[in-house]
């Protein structure tokens, strides 16, 4: 079993900038092309940093952030890497950290955001997802990322409708999208039942967020939704995927959905032990919650998985 990392770090000397359009448009040209430049040849030099460090600490996979390189897809200040001042250096970065990432056995990942909806009934929003998930492939490709991740997004008052929207659009998406897509159960919409027999459908791998699940249930317990959602990955020849986090004010202290800093071992299910499995641990306290994870389970033992509620 590997443990994940999601985009950021703690305690450790890795920072990712960004920018608005906003800030861009102020621009001429020439200057908004330098300014997102600097801030890509920063983020990829911290990229390599980042596995570099996450391999260091024990650290199996990393999820990069989506906006890596910031505002790239924008309409009206986008632009292409072969445009920057820094295309070359940046290039030479991407290809070194896929080729340690290779090396060191680290799993880097994409989970895009939330505005990217493939199951909208709206086509302006399609079309934008489309072009996101485009530019995260290209990213994805450049540093030998194999996961970009979705949640299936709004139910607009039919869901199987919206799931049947989102399989059409999916046959349609290029190759380097398609073969890396992977969808999620989420904790308002869509549980593991809900997408389960689509993933099956379209060969389309689950991540099962089991949080998620315990805040949104369906009758699966967590070893079927585990079980079932390992399938579609193992049907690939794939590692399966997972996510986990704890509820922040506990499982009966108000609303479970916001993330704790840390993970409570209880909440790692005992149906995991020694499964061959990557699990991206979401949690406030980043690395420094993923390696006290990996040490509560270490020493003593995966805890009881709890039951869902």
């Amino acid at each position: 079993m590997r443990f994940g990392l999601c985009c950021l770090f703690a305690n450790q000397p890795i920072t990712f900038k960004t920018t608005t359009a906003k800030a861009l448009q102020a621009l001429p040209r020439a200057a908004q092309l330098d300014k997102v430049s600097a801030i890509c040849l920063h983020n990829a030099t911290n990229l390599q940093q980042a596995v570099t460090t996450a391999n260091r600490l024990g650290i199996g996979a990393f999820r990069i952030m989506s906006p890596l390189f910031p505002r790239m897809t924008h309409p009206e200040v986008g632009y292409s890497l072969d445009d920057l001042p820094d295309a070359s250096r940046i290039a030479t970065l991407l290809s070194a950290t896929r080729q340690l990432a290779i090396d060191t056995d680290i799993r880097l990942s994409f989970h895009p955001d939330q505005f990217v909806v493939l199951s909208s009934p709206h086509p302006a929003v399609v079309d934008n997802s489309i072009r996101e998930l485009a530019y995260q492939a290209q990213l994805a490709e450049w540093v030998g990322a194999g996961v970009i991740n979705l949640h299936a997004g709004g139910v607009y008052g039919d869901k199987s409708a919206a799931l049947e929207r989102f399989a059409a659009v999916y046959r349609h998406l290029p190759d380097a999208v398609r073969s890396r897509l992977s969808l999620e159960n989420d904790d308002i919409s869509y549980t593991p039942a809900d997408l389960l027999p689509l993933c099956q459908r379209l060969n389309l791998p689950l991540v099962y967020d089991v949080h998620h699940h315990r805040c949104n249930p369906d009758g699966l317990s967590v070893e079927e939704a585990t079980e079932q959602a390992a399938a579609t990955w193992q049907a690939l020849g794939r590692e399966p995927y997972c996510h986990l986090s704890s509820p922040r004010a506990g499982w009966q202290g108000g609303n479970p959905k916001p993330h704790a800093d840390y993970i409570d071992p209880v909440d790692f299910p005992d149906c995991w032990r020694g499964r061959t499995m990557t699990v991206d641990i979401e949690a406030k306290a980043k690395e420094l919650a993923v390696v006290r994870l990996m040490h509560d389970l270490g020493t003593g033992g995966c805890a009881p998985g709890r039951t869902l509620l």
